[in-house]
């Protein structure tokens, strides 16, 4: 689901997950849960009722499974940037994980034109595979090895002529997408500045 807040997993997934699965009470070998990064976003963040609705999630993929794992969120998060509140989720995911002894690989200092598309969001495919190789790696270290490394099945070819091509278009999306933060954060400071006077 494009755009899920925590809000969205306990009201929309875990039900569709109940309603739907041929097992919902069946017993899984590994459970993931990665969310945050658009709440973490949002103007309103709330902390407390984000790690309240953040535990309630994590609990029902326990309940369901031998290994759960969970990910922090990556500190230089978004254009503009979502700032020092990041750090208030990340530390609430891990204290929410060592309750519940879930597994918890460390995102934040994810980041990398390779890895991070231009918003400062979305992974790439190449983002995606490092991300899933690192959720592997802390379930290796948990005893459950890996039998292929997602990077062994990807295959690509590439030219100095491509790679110079992504560079450049890279180069344009993260202008754009910058003259877009900056022109945010003008207004926002204007509109601020407005309202002290």
């Amino acid at each position: 689901m494009d755009g899920a807040e925590v809000l969205d997993v306990l009201g929309e997934q875990i039900p569709a997950f109940l309603a739907r699965a041929a097992s919902p009470d069946g017993r899984y070998d590994v459970g993931c849960l990665y969310i945050g990064t658009n709440d973490v976003r949002r103007v309103e963040w709330d902390a407390a009722a984000f790690e309240r609705d953040f535990r309630q999630a994590l609990a029902f993929v326990a309940e369901r499974c031998e290994r759960t794992l969970t990910l922090t969120v990556p500190l230089d998060l978004g254009r503009p940037r979502a700032g020092a509140k990041v750090e208030d989720l990340n530390l609430a995911v891990e204290r929410v994980a060592a309750e519940a002894g879930t597994l918890v690989v460390d995102l934040r200092g994810f980041r990398g034109r390779n890895l991070l598309m231009a918003d400062h969001v979305h992974p790439t495919a190449f983002g995606q595979i490092a991300i899933a190789e690192r959720a592997l790696s802390a379930l290796a270290a948990d005893g459950l090895e890996p039998r292929v490394l997602p990077r062994e099945l990807n295959s690509y070819e590439t030219t100095w002529w491509r790679r110079l091509r992504g560079d450049l278009t890279y180069a344009y999306r993260h202008l754009k997408v910058s003259a877009r933060s900056a022109l945010l954060l003008g207004r926002v400071r204007l509109m601020e500045r407005l309202l002290r006077q």
